[in-house]
């Protein structure tokens, strides 16, 4: 009785539950080996494409090859199940087999293992008098075999490519969305609608983002609180790729992660990829957010622009940006909005460090042929001091003063919201906690209880930073009790939680508000900076406020 390989292959984890099952080649092979008294001695199941130059069968071969597992025989079911990548792999792979005595027999009867020598009737063989009479045969198919997925490839990826350029979605849904197929003109076609919990996470991003009353980590607080998680997937075992070895996902939001998740045009309906040649695309479904909203979330970083039906995407360096993102940006919050009187360009901002160690800080323009320097604190006062004596018109002055209450009030309800999902998060946490207590009462196993030690450890963690964050929410709302737009500066003043106001969005809309073009910090030191037509300079002896 010889000893034989089974190989089973399947291209995909889908094709082995619908079409060719492992179990039923594996029924075949197991019929084929009985009526011809051989016994499997081992059975190879891969779930991988067999078009790529590294074939999933060759871990198989090299099992078959080694002479203490004393393998004859390798059976498979056709040649399209052992190789798609051609008749030079498949004749590379054969005779690999050969050499180490190893027969390889298909179910169709289309592989010989039988030898012609054209030279026998004289008693002589050569190698190239030595032939497999089938050969020819066996490469046609695998050719065919190729040649089969190469047109199955190309019907499908063609259509699904066409489709995307009318506007439909064919891949999976991104976060915040979920796939429907719907009745249209081009027959029964896939769309992307808004996902019921997700798309409530991503339109709040874009709306924060473009109020700007928050700065990206409070944005990313604010969602996480929320119940913001990554979408959970299955990791699977790279030889069975039906066993489930674990999962990865269901993290909570990342400032990298918001950032990659803002510059998506698909939330604001548009696709944008390698399928449409890289080119906008309006989709037949709306996005999750308007165009506007999307503009207004990417100010510095993507703009869409639709024109006579045509949707343009501006980004990179056709973008204008007027700040470099940096760690340290809040130690230098005019950088970007106050220019050097000699070029008239945006300062640089660093910390020199002197002899004794100690660093001084300083805006500073020195890479454009000149030297120009002022210490920190003295340019900040510098700016504080001219805000400080802005006043407005007094025919805009109720105007302004509306616009400045209902920001503040914007900012009350984003604090008052956050402060309530940290008490939900909170009671969540505590409910979770008390669950896992009454549980360890009913296990037994040692890994159980464990892993439950482990998860109350996390909770308790959570909730500790919760708090934290909790005290300093209710601090924070307590000073804004004295920051209120009706205080005792007189009302056609910039408010000073305004001016004072760490929000680099928030800054530069005020700067857009206050003056015609950005100031030199020596028209701010003059009080010569060309103000917009709703306000004018006071220069009067009144006390200047200090910097925040």
């Amino acid at each position: 009785m010889e000893n034989a390989v089974a190989v089973i292959r399947v291209s995909t984890v889908t094709q082995s539950m619908r079409g060719d099952s492992p179990e039923d080649q594996k029924q075949q092979i197991e019929r084929y080996a009985q009526a011809r008294s051989i016994r499997i001695k081992k059975y190879f199941v891969f779930m991988d494409s067999a078009s790529k130059e590294q074939q999933p069968v060759q871990e198989a071969i090299n099992y078959c090859i080694k002479a203490q597992n004393h393998i004859q025989l390798l059976i498979i079911k056709s040649i399209d199940r052992f190789t798609r990548g051609g008749s030079s792999l498949y004749d590379l792979m054969k005779t690999r087999l050969t050499k180490h005595g190893v027969k390889l027999i298909d179910l169709y009867g289309v592989i010989s293992n039988q030898s012609v020598n054209t030279l026998e009737h004289l008693s002589v063989a050569y190698s190239w008098s030595v032939y497999n009479p089938t050969k020819k045969t066996e490469l046609l198919e695998a050719e065919r075999g190729k040649d089969e997925m190469r047109d199955i490839m190309t019907r499908m990826i063609g259509a699904e490519i066409r489709y995307v350029r009318l506007g439909y979605y064919v891949r999976a849904a991104p976060l915040g969305y979920q796939n429907q197929k719907i009745e249209t003109v081009h027959g029964r076609r896939n769309i992307l609608v808004p996902h019921p919990v997700e798309s409530k996470w991503i339109i709040a991003m874009f709306r924060l983002k473009a109020e700007g009353f928050l700065s990206d980590h409070e944005i990313v607080q604010h969602v996480n609180l929320s119940g913001f998680k990554t979408r959970r997937y299955y990791v699977r075992d790279t030889q069975d790729k039906r066993k489930v070895i674990g999962y990865q996902g269901g993290k909570a939001l990342t400032i990298k992660n918001f950032d990659r998740l803002l510059k998506k045009p698909i939330y604001a309906g548009i696709n944008c990829e390698k399928w449409t040649a890289n080119k906008p695309v309006k989709c037949v479904f709306p996005g999750l957010v308007s165009i506007d909203l999307f503009n207004k979330a990417n100010k510095d970083k993507m703009l869409i622009c639709e024109q006579n039906g045509e949707v343009q995407l501006i980004k990179g360096k056709a973008m204008l940006k007027r700040f470099v993102k940096s760690s340290k940006t809040y130690l230098y919050p005019y950088k970007r909005l106050v220019l050097c009187p000699i070029c008239r360009q945006p300062f640089f901002a660093s910390a020199s460090r002197g002899r004794l160690g100690i660093y001084y800080p300083a805006y500073h323009c020195n890479k454009r042929g000149h030297y120009y320097r002022v210490p920190l604190k003295k340019f900040n006062q510098t700016v504080i001091n001219f805000l400080s004596r802005i006043r407005i018109k007094k025919k805009y002055n109720s105007y302004y003063q509306k616009l400045f209450k209902r920001e503040w009030k914007q900012k009350q309800q984003l604090r008052n919201k956050h402060r309530l999902l940290i008490d939900t998060r909170l009671q969540e946490i505590d409910t979770e906690i008390k669950l896992n207590l009454e549980k360890v009462n009913m296990l037994y196993s040692k890994t159980a209880l464990s892993a439950i030690e482990v998860t109350i450890g996390q909770l308790e963690r959570e909730k500790k930073k919760l708090q934290a964050k909790r005290s300093i929410t209710l601090k924070n709302a307590r000073n804004d009790k004295n920051k209120h737009p009706q205080i005792s500066q007189p009302s056609n003043q910039i408010p000073t939680h305004i001016i004072n106001d760490h929000n680099t969005v928030s800054r530069e809309r005020l700067f857009n508000y206050l003056f015609q073009t950005l100031p030199t910090y020596e028209e701010l030191e003059k009080f010569s900076a060309k103000l917009n037509r709703e306000f004018t300079i006071h220069l009067g002896q009144e006390k200047v406020m200090q910097t925040a």
